[in-house]
């Protein structure tokens, strides 16, 4: 499971600590709030660690290749900044590296929480367009397909959803009535969809191939950090 635009890593230890049975990384732009919580899941399990977490510093524009296909799932809560504009403008570079870290049939759940008069500016700033239901319908959903997702399903987040929202914004944000809470949930293409529409099969036998081997590498990279403790 990726988490993208992590934050302080809260979802990701809570979850981590919940399913020992599943890989957790949560990548961030901002270096300074992994700090912190990355010093922490290196500890030895008796004292807190985490060996089946991992964070990892990256833009979601130039994520690792290393990620390529390796999600089952990917989430992204409470996006801010560039981050934010990507999901809900639909630009062409964060979805086609969203879908690029996905494995087939792979689930992409997106939540943002904006209140229209509180983050006015920052939603004028980014030019973020306003999440109608008309909008998502007639030209957001078209970017996702066109990047590799299909819908599964789009509209506002009843307000009970809140606590199950383990993120220290989600914690934040609940009490503020005024927040529009909106999901978007897509499941990423299969081979077969992707090939159908691949104006290159060739290159797309390729790439299949390369996350096979990136997919060693990153597991490598964590394994060698379980023999370092």
């Amino acid at each position: 499971m990726i988490d993208i635009g992590t934050g302080d890593g809260r979802f990701v230890c809570r979850s981590a600590r919940q399913q020992p049975e599943t890989f957790f990384i949560g990548v961030d732009a901002n270096a300074s709030a992994l700090a912190k919580v990355s010093e922490k899941i290196h500890r030895k399990p008796a004292k807190g660690g985490l060996p089946n977490a991992l964070f990892l510093q990256a833009a979601v524009e130039s994520l690792p290749v290393e990620l390529t296909g390796i999600a089952s799932t990917v989430q992204v809560q409470f996006p801010w900044g560039s981050l934010l504009r990507g999901v809900i403008n639909g630009d062409t570079t964060v979805l086609s590296n969203l879908r690029r870290i996905c494995m087939p049939d792979a689930k992409l759940t997106i939540i943002t929480g904006l209140d229209p008069k509180r983050d006015r500016n920052e939603i004028e700033r980014l030019a973020i367009q306003p999440p109608t239901l008309a909008y998502l319908q007639n030209k957001l959903l078209p970017k996702y397909e066109a990047a590799g997702f299909s819908s599964v399903e789009i509209g506002p987040l009843a307000p009970a959803v809140w606590p199950q929202l383990a993120s220290s914004w989600a914690k934040r944000l609940r009490n503020n009535p005024d927040r529009s809470l909106l999901a978007l949930n897509f499941r990423a293409a299969s081979l077969i969809e992707s090939e159908l529409n691949d104006p290159n099969p060739e290159l797309s036998g390729h790439l299949i191939d390369d996350r096979h081997q990136h997919t060693g590498e990153l597991w490598a990279q964590v394994m060698q950090k379980e023999m370092t403790k």
